[in-house]
């Protein structure tokens, strides 16, 4: 497994395996037409923007072909979309992504780090160090949906 920054070329095969994530990881957490509307075949062209400009990085499995993905948004100082594609997951790919992500922020000078949990994920940075500040949901304008998630910490 190959941990690098992901390249702007690469876009579309990073939102295909966040959606399949999600599909598969969300569904004990939000109904199935909420999932459906989150997870759109097209790509925000926005999207791209943020492998432009933030770290951005991919797993790579023995075969060359991405297989994780997770970026650290730069603006809001936040770990944003650590994503596995399902069959990949269970094998600490994500963890690959999370203390790259932590060491970037240090590198950069970033004292704190915060992220919005989904519920499936929420034990997972636990895990890391991350610290539960609270419950709240999120409205996400794609989803057309109130999101359940914990609102979470890391002091570095």
């Amino acid at each position: 497994m190959t941990l690098r920054q992901a390249e702007p070329k690469e876009a579309e095969i990073l939102w295909n395996i966040r959606n399949q994530a999600i599909r598969f990881g969300c569904k004990s957490s939000y109904d199935a037409d909420v999932i459906a509307r989150w997870t759109p075949e097209v790509m925000p062209e926005q999207y791209r923007h943020m492998v432009v400009a933030n770290p951005f990085y991919v797993v790579e499995d023995d075969n060359g072909q991405i297989v994780a993905t997770g970026y650290l948004d730069l603006e809001t100082q936040s770990v944003e979309a650590i994503f596995t594609l399902p069959s990949a997951s269970g094998k600490g790919l994500a963890t690959q992504i999370i203390h790259a992500l932590i060491s970037e922020a240090r590198t950069r000078g970033m004292a704190r780090i915060s992220l919005s949990s989904t519920p499936n994920a929420h034990t997972f940075y636990q895990k890391h160090g991350f610290v539960t500040l609270r419950e709240s949901r999120h409205l996400s304008r794609m989803a057309e949906a109130e999101l359940r998630c914990f609102e979470m910490v890391l002091d570095l």
